[in-house]
C-alpha cells in the first residue's frame, strides 16, 4: 500500500506534517489522483473499513488547511479521480489540537488509514518522525484496534457511537 499526500501548501511549511513524509520517503507527493487510489475526506458519508484494503493500491491524504478544507475538498478538480472514504472519529494526538476529536495532521490521518487496512507497522513508522506520535496511539490505541477488527462499516459505526455518543 503506497502512502501518498496531495499537497495544498495552505499552512506553515515549517510544521506540515506531510512534507515531512515526503522528505523522509514516508509518502509520495502527487499532483494529481489515480482512479484506483482511496482519499481520505473527512466530509464523506462512506467510512474506512478493512475492506478497503483489497480495493486500493494507494491512501492519499490531501494536506490543507482545517479552515479551507470545505472549499478545497468540496470544489477541487484535482479531487475527481479515486474513491473517497472518511476515516472514523478519531482524537487529534498533535500539540496544536490535542484530544480534539477528529481534528487530525496530515500525518496522523494517513497513519490511522494505514492502521484501520491493516499496516501497522508503516503506520507506526509515519508516526515515528514526530515528537507526539506515541501521543496519537496512546489516546486511540483501543478505538484502533477496534476499528480494524470490524467486520463492516455498518460494524465501525456502531463502535464510533460508542465511543464517542454525542456524534449524530
Amino acid at each position: 500500500m503506497r502512502a501518498q499526500v496531495l499537497m495544498y501548501k495552505q499552512d506553515d511549511p515549517a510544521k506540515c506534517t506531510a512534507a515531512k513524509l515526503v522528505k523522509f520517503g514516508l509518502a509520495e507527493s502527487v499532483r494529481f489522483i489515480r482512479p484506483n487510489t482511496l482519499i481520505l475526506d473527512p466530509f464523506c458519508k462512506i467510512v474506512l473499513s478493512t475492506h478497503d484494503r483489497t480495493l486500493f493500491k494507494s491512501v492519499c491524504a490531501v494536506d490543507c488547511s482545517w479552515e479551507r478544507a470545505i472549499d478545497t475538498l468540496l470544489k477541487g478538480k484535482a479531487l475527481k479521480n479515486g474513491v473517497r472514504r472518511r476515516l472514523p472519529a478519531l482524537l487529534a494526538g498533535n500539540p496544536t489540537n490535542y484530544s480534539k476529536l477528529s481534528k487530525l495532521t496530515t500525518a496522523e490521518a494517513l497513519a490511522a488509514s494505514l492502521f484501520i487496512l491493516g499496516w501497522r507497522h508503516v503506520s507506526e513508522n509515519i508516526l515515528d518522525k514526530f515528537k507526539w506520535g506515541h501521543t496519537f496511539f496512546e489516546l486511540n490505541s483501543e478505538i484502533l484496534s477496534d476499528y480494524t477488527n470490524a467486520v463492516n462499516t455498518t460494524e465501525i459505526v456502531e463502535l464510533e457511537k460508542g465511543y464517542f455518543p454525542h456524534l449524530t
